[in-house]
């Protein structure tokens, strides 16, 4: 107990038990200031933005792997009947509409054009936007160890993906050779995954210092004009949300014949909850409760559905992916083409089961999706300089992607109900 005590009281304690969003964002503004004040006598802290970029990197396939299998593998074949079946696909295909909406808003308000951060320096590797027909060959490895040694994250996606539900599937055997080799397997990668995200914790203990000396450089280089990108994209993900909300689960519930308004007044505290904590899975008995007592939803169906949401649905997430990859592309000069986008909405749909559980999560997504369209995020680069923008606000993103995804869990979760004929419209009065 007293090592405990002595432990928690001492060197650097204030620091690891402070709020980590704050301490980003104390990172974030001290850099913005410190690089406008000092110009380029501050540009010798530059490598310690640099190992946090490796970190990052070094941390993506290993998430990405383990955090797939055991997602998709948490896909139990007997569960997944009618119910299963109609809430997957409304989950899949919303998480499509999001991204293409971010990718609208980005492509309209154009965030981060004209940062021009990649001037008179290389912006990274060289920029691959293959064809979509390349891009959904691509998707099926052809030896998914290399895939897993090049970092190549479609691929990686996929046969995580099919290997989690072939571990799902091998679970329910009836042979206890293979049901207990499945769950041995399993056991693995779940434990390789809680590994994995401490291992994130760890990173992300180190990320306001790395975010510090990243924005730093940032305005050490551009100036104050860096300021108005960040201002537009934040404004850009907050305007891709609420469309969402409005046309998307608006228009959704109306065609079911369920009242938007009603719907809104039963989640409101759900919503202002994730909103708040910025985490699903803490949201989730708020949600459950609302989805019980304020919408009427069978406790047999929501208690399958909301779960599952949690862990896959990201619509909200899935919004910042489109804007914030664009937003990268635009900062470092680099725009990309119709295929490369298609490649966005892809990635970021496939991304979405299992990552939720991240810590992080959204900021790691966006690596793979950023991955994805050859936007490599190495340090000393100007996409590593865009990113760090990102990262700098993410908390701001945050609490509005995890507020709407929280929504589309509920949204979906209630049209579920009523195809079933199990939903108590008294509630929706």
């Amino acid at each position: 107990m007293a090592a405990e005590k002595s432990e928690k009281s001492g060197f650097m304690a204030w620091y690891f038990e402070s709020n980590l969003l704050i301490r980003i964002l104390i990172g974030l503004i001290l850099g913005a200031i410190v690089g406008l004040i000092a110009g380029p006598w501050i540009l010798w802290v530059k490598p310690f933005g640099d190992i946090f970029i490796r970190l990052l990197r070094m941390i993506v396939v290993p998430v990405i792997l383990f955090s797939l299998v055991v997602g998709a593998a948490s896909l139990s074949p007997a569960r997944l009947g009618r119910v299963g079946v109609k809430i997957m696909v409304y989950y899949i295909a919303t998480t499509v509409v999001a991204v293409a909406i971010g990718l609208v808003f980005a492509n309209i308000l154009r965030p981060g054009d004209g940062l021009n951060l990649s001037a008179g320096k290389a912006a990274g590797r060289a920029l691959t936007q293959p064809n979509v027909v390349d891009t959904l060959m691509a998707i099926i490895p052809v030896n998914p160890f290399e895939s897993l040694a090049k970092g190549d994250v479609l691929p990686i996606i996929f046969f995580a993906i099919v290997f989690g539900i072939s571990l799902s599937f091998l679970s329910m055997s009836k042979d206890e050779r293979l049901s207990g080799g499945a769950a041995a397997v399993l056991r693995f990668f779940d434990g390789a995954v809680e590994a994995t995200y401490k291992i994130v914790r760890g990173v992300m203990q180190y990320a306001p210092i790395g975010v510090f000396a990243l924005i730093a450089v940032v305005f050490a280089q551009q100036g104050a004009k860096a300021l108005g990108p960040l201002g537009l994209v934040t404004l850009t993900v907050y305007l891709g949300l609420l469309a969402h909300l409005l046309i998307v689960y608006g228009g959704l519930l109306s065609i079911f014949g369920l009242k938007f308004n009603r719907f809104l007044g039963g989640a409101k505290e759900a919503m202002l909850t994730a909103f708040v904590t910025r985490s699903s899975s803490a949201t989730l008995p708020i949600t459950m409760r609302n989805s019980e007592e304020n919408l009427g939803v069978p406790r047999s169906i929501g208690s399958f559905t909301l779960p599952l949401g949690a862990t896959i649905n990201m619509d909200g997430t899935a919004i910042y992916q489109g804007i914030c990859a664009l937003f990268v592309a635009f900062a470092i000069g680099a725009p990309l083409d119709f295929a490369s986008q298609m490649t966005i909405i892809i990635t970021a749909t496939l991304a979405s089961i299992g990552a939720a559980g991240v810590p992080g999560a959204g900021a790691i997504m966006l690596l793979m999706v950023l991955n994805s369209v050859g936007l490599e995020v190495k340090e000393g680069t100007a996409v590593a300089m865009a990113y760090a923008m990102i990262l700098g606000i993410d908390a701001i993103l945050d609490m509005g992607r995890t507020c709407m995804n929280i929504t589309g869990d509920l949204a979906g979760t209630s049209i579920v109900a009523k195809t079933e004929k199990s939903l108590d419209l008294k509630k929706w009065a």
